[in-house]
C-alpha cells in the first residue's frame, strides 16, 4: 500500500533469515549498508536478484574492516570469486559469521580459512608466520615470530605432522576463551 519500496520478496527475506543469524530488520539494515558503499551500482529493488558485485576496494574501506589487518583475507574468504569482490549474499554471509550470534565452530572454521593464506586446508609454518605478523603488525623480530610459531605447533599439532588441520585448530580455539569476543563485527 502507498509508496512503500519493495526491496526483497517475502521469500527472499525468509531465505536470508534461514541462512543467516539475522532478523528481517537486520537484513534490511545490512542491505542499506551494502548499498551505501555504491548507490550507483546497487539497485533498491532486489526482487529480480540482480547480478551486482562490489569491488574489494569498497568492501575493504568499510569502517568495520578498514583497520583490520586481515581485511583482504576476510574479503577473499567470504567472496564467491575469492578476490574480495562481494555480492550481497557474500556480504550477508560475512556479517553473519562475524556476528555475535554465530556459533564458535562456524567462527573457528572461517578463522582457519582466513589464516590459511596458501589455501591448502592446513595451517603451515608460513601461514602461522603471516598470521602472527598481521596480528602484531610486524612488531616482532624474526626470532620472536619463529619461537611463537614453534610453541603454537608444539601445543596444537595433535598428530605431529608439522601443520595444523582444522581439527587441530578447533581444539586450540576451545582453550581460547576470548576467541568468540574478538572474532566478530557489530552491525
Amino acid at each position: 500500500m502507498g509508496n512503500k519500496q519493495t526491496i526483497f520478496t517475502a521469500q527472499q527475506l525468509d531465505a536470508y533469515q534461514d541462512c543467516t543469524y539475522f532478523t528481517r530488520k537486520e537484513i534490511l539494515r545490512l542491505f542499506y549498508r551494502y548499498r551505501d558503499l555504491a548507490p550507483q551500482l546497487v539497485p533498491l529493488d532486489y526482487t529480480s536478484a540482480p547480478d551486482v558485485k562490489l569491488p574489494y576496494e569498497l568492501i575493504g574501506s568499510m569502517p568495520e574492516l578498514k583497520d583490520n589487518p586481515f581485511r583482504q583475507r576476510i574479503a577473499e574468504v567470504f567472496s564467491e570469486d575469492g578476490e574480495g569482490n562481494m555480492t550481497l549474499d557474500d556480504f550477508l554471509d560475512m556479517f553473519s559469521v562475524l556476528s555475535e550470534m554465530a556459533p564458535r565452530d562456524l567462527k573457528a572454521y572461517y578463522a582457519f580459512k582466513i589464516y590459511d593464506f596458501n589455501n591448502d586446508d592446513f595451517l603451515c609454518k608460513s601461514d602461522l608466520e603471516k598470521t602472527l605478523n598481521k596480528l602484531t603488525r610486524n612488531e616482532l623480530t624474526e626470532d620472536e615470530v619463529r619461537m611463537v610459531c614453534e610453541k603454537v605447533m608444539d601445543e596444537a599439532d595433535l598428530d605431529n605432522d608439522g601443520r595444523l588441520s582444522l581439527e587441530d585448530f578447533q581444539h586450540m580455539i576451545v582453550r581460547a576463551p576470548d576467541f568468540l569476543s574478538t572474532f566478530h563485527i557489530r552491525i
